[in-house]
């Protein structure tokens, strides 16, 4: 399985796809996306990503839309690319190929999971995984040296298995607010955000921590 043409970091046979959900597939989720791809670049490098595919798409998704210019800002501060998007509408496919979707909201992980196709165990918001994951000890998991993407699993597989022991402290706290038409001080604030709950999330995949 191959990943729909300038999508995806890689196309094996023996693949993880992780699919970020906002609402318009113009803000959060291609920030979220390209940061995942970035960051699992520069732990790995791009010829050791074997496997890892990281796509994005929309409730309401602007289908074929760029995403939006203080998002393209919020990359470019980082680092990275925003070339080649385009946004999409979620569509069952998606969901039906997707190792682990990571919403932007409650709302959205609610959406996908009402899509059906067994989504509920690999269906979390991103700073719910994040929380999850920093519960889990790294031990537990697959060695990466062994294959990221049965490690990816593992972490999927042991974070659904702790969702219903480590609550939110607030509804809230698991929720990426939309910056649709605020200025670029917000779009960077919720980057940053985003990038926060991202780190942990790509040091358990790989095992590998941020660069210094």
């Amino acid at each position: 399985m191959t990943a729909p043409e300038g999508r995806g970091i890689a196309g094996y046979d023996t693949t993880f796809r992780i699919l970020h959900v906002s609402t318009g597939n113009v803000c959060r989720s291609p920030i979220t996306e390209r940061l995942t791809r970035h960051a699992l670049g520069q732990r790995l490098g791009d010829g050791l990503c074997r496997g890892l595919i990281v796509e994005s798409a929309g409730t309401w998704g602007h289908e074929g839309a760029p995403m939006e210019t203080n998002a393209e800002q919020v990359l470019a501060d980082f680092g990275a690319d925003h070339s080649g998007f385009v946004g999409r509408e979620l569509l069952d496919e998606h969901v039906i190929r997707a190792d682990l979707v990571l919403t932007a909201t409650r709302d959205h992980r609610a959406q996908v999971i009402s899509m059906g196709h067994s989504a509920g165990l690999r269906t979390f918001t991103l700073k719910e995984f994040t929380r999850l994951v920093r519960a889990i000890d790294p031990a537990t998991l697959p060695d990466p040296r062994d294959g990221v993407v049965e490690r990816a699993r593992s972490l999927v597989r042991a974070a659904a298995a702790l969702r219903g022991w480590l609550l939110a402290p607030s509804a809230e706290a698991d929720e990426v607010n939309d910056p649709y038409g605020a200025p670029i001080t917000v779009f960077r604030s919720i980057g940053d955000e985003i990038q926060e709950a991202l780190d942990p999330v790509v040091t358990a995949l790989t095992g590998v921590g941020a660069p210094r």
